[in-house]
């Protein structure tokens, strides 16, 4: 792979890669190829007509993996990329996805994707997607991230998403439908400081019979910074639908949550949930009387918390 040693080491923050990943995977650099591998079960195609890439995973594919991170380590470089991902019927993989900046210049850098999935039927996926930003200089890191995903009958899909460092702006949009039998859990973890701002948005309709969804968002404002959290889970049919946003704020950061859901069908169960507070307290008192500092308190609050 032709990545330098700021790449490498951003690739090991967003997607624990030490060295080349075993099975499939396409590394993306200042919006270059840096390396590409395709096993006989997952294929990476580059598109022709728009930047980005197809991922196309054989039905009944089992135990294999995909990673598909980028990394800019260019000030001012701004891309928009666009990823499809067809997963087979009675498929059992995990993708690793995720955005690494590192800006040191007075330019902004910014990378906006759309990642669309289409989910066979039966089949599991694990999603890892990790964002990171980093720099010295005056230029802001921006990182706007789109998820569609469409799920067919009794597919399971695992969302685990993750923002804790260095990205100045980010808007956040996960739509998802959901096929008779399809489940979707999502699980979001976030955290802001200085002036940053990041909305969060996720807008899910339980189409099919029996289908279900548990979102959940875990986020830390501290500084000046601002969050705001939008949720909106339609019930369509006889289903089950949970969504939750629950914040620490500190310093002078605000944090605002709008969850929504809407039940068009009577046999539509759905459950909303949004806390938002500063760390207890009794929880700091407690750990400083075991000798920790109160700001070493509330970072082991904080670690916890976003765990």
């Amino acid at each position: 792979m032709a990545i330098d040693a700021i790449q490498k080491d951003l690739l090991e923050k967003i997607a624990d890669l030490h060295e080349v990943p075993q099975g499939a995977y396409n590394i993306r650099a200042n919006g270059a190829s840096a390396g590409r591998n395709t096993t006989a079960n997952i294929d990476i195609v580059t598109k022709t007509d728009k930047p980005g890439i197809d991922i196309i995973i054989k039905p009944g594919t089992k135990n294999e993996s995909v990673h598909i991170p980028v990394v800019i380590s260019q000030t001012g470089h701004t891309e928009m990329v666009y990823n499809d991902f067809y997963i087979g019927d009675d498929a059992d993989v995990t993708i690793v996805a995720g955005c690494g900046i590192h800006n040191t210049g007075d330019s902004e850098s910014k990378h906006d994707g759309i990642h669309t999935f289409y989910v066979g039927k039966n089949a599991k996926i694990r999603y890892v997607e990790k964002h990171y930003g980093e720099g010295d200089g005056n230029g802001k890191n921006v990182m706007n991230p789109t998820t569609v995903v469409n799920m067919d009958e009794n597919s399971y899909m695992e969302m685990d998403t993750v923002q804790i460092k260095g990205v100045d702006s980010t808007d956040r949009l996960t739509q998802a439908s959901l096929k008779k039998g399809a489940t979707l859990i999502v699980s979001e973890k976030l955290m802001t400081h200085g002036q940053q701002s990041a909305t969060t948005k996720f807008e899910v309709d339980l189409d099919g019979e029996n289908s279900s969804t548990h979102v959940i968002s875990r986020s830390v404002a501290r500084d000046e910074s601002k969050q705001l959290f939008l949720s909106n889970v339609n019930g369509n049919n006889a289903c089950n639908g949970h969504t939750e946003c629950d914040a620490i704020v500190m310093d002078k950061a605000v944090v605002s949550a709008i969850p929504q859901i809407q039940a068009n069908h009577t046999d539509a169960s759905l459950i909303h949930e949004a806390a938002i507070g500063k760390i207890a307290g009794e929880q700091l008192v407690k750990l400083m009387t075991l000798g920790l500092t109160e700001k070493q308190a509330e970072e082991q609050i904080i670690n916890g918390f976003l765990k």
